[in-house]
């Protein structure tokens, strides 16, 4: 919905002038940008608090198949391929199907609704099972990262919808930190909540606020539909103008700017997923050493890794600390900036250009050090302008495209970086003995397909907004 009244806007409040500090806020726009990134806040304050619960439930399990054991940790990788596949064949079939023949309030309400139902089933199957069936495990660790992908992406279609492309650009940059605060709170609250409530009570927690951010959905679409309705005659509303039957992976297929889009969300993935492992093995290899060292040759197995999971904890805590801090930064001060004097078609080059210039230090100094530093700076930027730039590349696209292809984009493309980064690993490991600089090399060669994906997606970026104004 992106009719917008033609009388003068209203002068900005206090609130508005608060916000214009970090992007350009007009008047009249605060309080949707505010309960947008409100909305946000909450879904992934809901995923943050059931992401311990798949750790917590999916580690434990042991799965004999073929004669072969099978652990959690191992499990978990593969289990990649299983949602990638749920996601082409299932979940966004469906959901194109639904968006074709219901309103846009009604689709929203429905499949937050549905994962909302979802939760209270896997608190009851907690309650009634416990925690032992490992089928309950695998199901409820494929069903979180489907709903991780589908629900956010969701969200941003209906963010897409009620932006034109130039309000959306000075506006993701609020709405996006929403999303970076909620992931950070939802982690801290919940290391507060596990002892005290303990895992099954967390089901509910999760669906209390899920629910609250369907609320806060329908409030915004209410308000949007007031704002297109004080608009001018002349501009025919388009909201509740139904889609068509065609399916949402034919529509990525048939329009090349979907078609690249979903090509740089495969290889952003796929690249990304390739350096947490380098970087996964470079602490256990650099920390397994330092333990061995420090015990002793008479230290035992268990002793070690002992000493390996406190390093390695403490590791990773101050690494996403690092993280969570640059990236906040980033978002608050840097991306409305860079967007506004660069704009999209320079915004998307920079996170390649930071992960190329990465990759190969890695491919000549694979220190852990190097990596650490490497990571962060890859991470950081991919959590903050990657994203909001990510989500303002479908503001100059139709609203079938928005939800049907943004869907299929963000699930099963996302997805299946993962499943490559998976069988590149197997491979890598397993037959052709790859090194971290020969991972990092892979990676390398991959960046350079990002970068010239990143400059044909900047030129139809461009000439699709032309074409809108």
């Amino acid at each position: 919905m992106s009719v917008r009244s033609l009388s003068p806007r209203p002068k900005r409040n206090v609130v508005e002038r608060l916000l214009s500090l970090f992007t350009e806020v007009r008047g009249g726009e605060g309080a949707t940008v505010l309960q947008l990134a409100l909305n946000i806040f909450l879904i992934f304050f809901a995923y943050y608090i059931i992401k311990p619960v798949r750790e917590a439930l999916i580690v434990p399990v042991k799965i004999t198949l073929f004669g072969k054991l099978f652990e959690g940790a191992e499990i978990g990788s593969y289990l990649s391929a299983a949602q990638a596949l749920l996601l082409l064949l299932v979940a966004v079939p469906l959901y194109a199907r639904l968006a074709a023949a219901v309103p846009r309030r009604r689709l929203l309400n429905v499949v937050n609704l549905f994962f909302i139902a979802n939760l209270l089933l896997f608190y009851v199957a907690m309650v009634t099972f416990g925690e032992g069936p490992p089928a309950l495990a695998i199901l409820f660790f494929i069903w979180v990262g489907i709903f991780n992908l589908m629900i956010p992406a969701q969200f941003w279609s209906l963010a897409n919808d009620i932006y034109t492309p130039a309000e959306g650009k000075r506006l993701f940059v609020i709405v996006a930190f929403g999303a970076s605060m909620g992931a950070a709170a939802g982690g801290k609250v919940t290391v507060w909540l596990i002892e005290p409530l303990g895992i099954n009570q967390l089901f509910l927690v999760a669906a209390g606020v899920l629910g609250f951010a369907t609320v806060l959905t329908n409030i915004v679409d209410a308000r949007e539909r007031r704002r297109a309705a004080r608009g001018a005659a002349a501009q025919p509303q388009t909201e509740e103008e139904p889609f068509s039957k065609e399916g949402a992976f034919r529509l990525v297929r048939r329009t090349r700017y979907l078609l690249l889009m979903a090509l740089l969300i495969l290889i952003v993935n796929w690249v990304n997923t390739n350096g947490e492992f380098i970087l996964r093995g470079a602490v256990m290899e650099t920390y397994e050493a330092a333990a061995t060292e420090e015990l002793g040759p008479s230290a035992s197995s268990e002793d070690i890794e002992q000493r390996v999971r406190v390093q390695a904890g403490s590791f990773y805590a101050d690494f996403y600390s690092w993280v969570n801090i640059l990236g906040v930064v980033v978002q608050l001060l840097l991306v409305s900036r860079i967007l506004k004097y660069l704009g999209v078609r320079v915004a998307i080059l920079i996170l390649p250009t930071i992960a190329l210039t990465g990759y190969t230090l890695l491919a000549f100094v694979p220190i852990l050090s190097v990596i650490r530093w490497v990571k962060i700076a890859e991470n950081a930027t991919d959590y903050s302008l990657q994203n909001t730039v990510r989500q303002a590349l479908f503001l100059p696209t139709t609203r079938e495209q928005k939800y049907k292809a943004k869907q299929a984009i963000d699930t099963f493309f996302w997805r299946a970086g993962d499943v490559l980064s998976a069988v590149l690993v197997y491979l890598g490991l397993n037959w052709l003995r790859l090194s971290t600089q020969g991972f990092a090399v892979v990676n390398i060669v991959l960046v350079l397909m990002w970068i010239v994906l990143g400059v044909a997606i900047g030129k139809e970026y461009e000439r699709r907004t032309a074409e809108r104004r």
